[in-house]
C-alpha cells in the first residue's frame, strides 16, 4: 500500500519529535514513523535517574562543547557548501540553554538548576514531559505510527515494514532521526546505515561516546564498588571534569568520567587531582607534618578526608613517593589507569554517523536532497550534562524548520 504525505519524520526520539513540532507548527501535516512500540524509549531511560535537560551556561560556551566529526573530503562535481562544525555549533547556539528552558516550561514542566548549573525537571522524570509533548504534537495534527520500521527507499517513496505488511509513504519533505549506534535494545541500532550508504551518503564509523571505563581492580577495591567519587578534577587531553563518578565492579562510570571519555577513547592519558581545592604547596606542608603512630591508611585518610580517595591513591599511585612534595604531586596528578573504554553496547551515545560533508548547512543530504537528518545520526558528539540532549533537540528543530521552508518553496512554485 502507498500513500502521500506533506511531511514525514522517521524516528520518534527527541530529535524526531522536535522536527515534527517545527513542521506542524508551520502548518504542515506530519506523519512520524517509529520502529519501536512506543516513542522516545532512550529518552525515557535517560530520565529514570533524573532528566538533565540542559545546563545554565552562556549559549556560545555551551555550543563550544559540541565536537564535529571527520574532516571534510572534496567531492568531485558537488557544489560547494557543506555542514561544518561551526555551523553545527551555531545550530545549537540558536536553541541553547535559555531556549531549552523556555520550551520545557511551555509544556508545563517546572524546572530547577542544581549547584553545578545542570537543569532538571522538578519531578526529576522524563515521562511527564514526554506526555505533555505528545499531547501538544497531537493537537498540532502530528500522527504517530509505532512499529513502523524503515526498510528502504523505492523511488520517491520510503518503505516500511509494519505489522500489516509493507507500506510506502511518498512525502514532499522527510526528516530522518533514527539515532546512532548506542543502546540498540532501545531502538538506536544503526540499521539505517546501509540504506543511506547505498544511496551515496558518506558514513563515518561509529564509536562509543559518553561511556564508562573498564578497570581490572585489585581485590582490595571490592569494598569500594558502588562508592561515589566526589570533589576531584579529572583531566584527559584538552578535556577537564569536576563531576562526580562511581566506582563499579567493571570499572568507572558517571558524569565526571563521561566528560573526558572522548579523549580517553582517542588515546589520551588521564590524571586525577584528588584535592583540587588545595594547591601543591599547601598539600606538601600538610604532608610534612609528623605522622606519629598512625598507620599509612589512617594518616592518608586524615590528609585526604575521604576513604574512597585513599583507596584510589593506594590502587593507582603505588609505589607512593617518599617526600612530601613528591607525594603531593602524586595526589594532585594521580594516573587514571584503565584497560579500555566501554563499547557501543554500553555507551550512552555514539560518535560517527552521517559525515558532515554529506550534509548541507540545512541538514539536507547532498545525495538525497528531499531528505534532512538530525540528532545522533550525524557525525558529532557532546558530553552528557545537558549538552547531548539540547543538541539533539536543536538539530531536530533546525531540520524541521528547513524541511518546512522546503515545503513552502514548493507550494509557492506551484502557485
Amino acid at each position: 500500500m502507498s500513500e502521500r504525505a506533506p511531511a514525514l519524520v522517521i524516528g520518534a526520539g527527541p530529535a524526531g519529535l522536535m522536527a515534527a513540532e517545527a513542521l506542524s507548527a508551520a502548518g504542515h501535516a506530519v506523519i512520524v514513523a517509529e520502529a519501536m512500540p512506543t516513542p522516545a524509549r532512550k529518552f525515557l531511560m535517560a530520565g529514570k535517574s533524573g532528566l538533565n535537560l540542559t545546563r545554565e551556561e552562556p549559549a556560545p560556551a555551551f555550543a563550544a562543547r559540541i565536537a564535529g566529526g571527520a574532516a571534510p573530503r572534496p567531492v568531485p562535481g558537488r557544489p560547494p557548501g557543506y555542514l561544518r562544525t561551526e555551523d553545527l555549533r551555531a545550530i545549537v547556539e540558536g536553541f541553547g540553554p535559555a531556549a531549552m528552558r523556555s520550551w520545557a516550561e511551555g509544556l508545563g514542566i517546572a524546572l530547577f538548576t542544581g549547584s553545578t548549573g545542570r537543569v532538571f525537571p522538578v519531578g526529576m522524570k522524563a515521562s511527564p514531559l514526554l506526555r505533555a509533548w505528545l499531547r501538544r504534537l497531537s493537537a498540532q495534527g502530528v500522527e504517530l505510527r509505532t512499529r513502523w520500521r524503515w526498510t528502504g527507499i523505492d523511488g520517491a517513496a520510503m518503505v516500511f515494514s509494519t505489522s500489516e505488511g509493507s507500506r510506502r509513504i511518498s512525502a514532499a519533505a522527510t526528516v530522518l532521526a533514527l539515532g546512532g549506534a548506542s543502546w540498540p535494545r532501545l531502538g538506536s541500532d544503526a540499521a539505517w546505515v546501509p540504506l543511506l550508504a547505498d544511496a551515496g551518503v558518506g558514513i563515518a564509523p561509529f564509536r562509543p561516546a559518553n561511556m564508562g571505563l573498564l578497570v581490572n581492580w585489585s581485590p582490595l577495591m571490592a569494598r569500594q564498588f558502588g562508592a561515589a567519587v566526589k570533589g576531584t578534577r579529572l583531566r584527559a587531553g584538552p578535556l577537564e571534569s569536576r563531576g562526580e563518578w562511581v566506582i563499579t565492579a567493571q570499572g568507572a562510570e558517571g558524569g565526571g568520567i563521561y566528560e573526558i571519555a572522548a579523549a580517553l577513547r582517542d588515546g589520551a592519558g588521564a590524571t586525577i587531582d584528588l584535592l583540587p581545592n588545595l594547591d601543591s604547596a599547601a598539600l606538601a606542608a600538610r604532608l610534612a607534618r609528623p605522622r606519629g603512630r598512625l598507620s599509612l591508611g589512617n594518616w592518608l585518610r586524615r590528609v585526604l578526608g575521604d576513604p574512597v580517595k585513599v583507596a584510589l591513591l593506594l590502587e593507582w599511585g603505588q609505589p607512593l613517593p617518599a617526600g612530601p612534595a613528591a607525594l603531593a604531586a602524586r595526589i594532585k596528578g594521580l594516573p587514571l589507569r584503565h584497560e579500555a573504554v566501554a563499547g557501543l553496547d554500553r555507551a550512552i551515545s555514539s560518535a560517527g554517523g552521517i559525515r558532515l560533508d554529506s550534509l548541507t548547512p540545512d541538514l539536507a543530504l547532498w545525495a538525497l536532497p528531499s531528505l534532512h537528518a538530525a540528532g545522533e545520526m550525524l557525525d558529532w558528539e557532546a558530553p552528557t550534562g545537558g549538552y547531548l540532549l539540547t543538541a539533539c533537540l536543536a538539530t531536530g528543530r533546525h531540520a524541521g524548520l528547513a524541511a518546512a521552508r522546503q515545503l513552502g518553496q514548493a507550494a509557492a512554485a506551484v502557485r
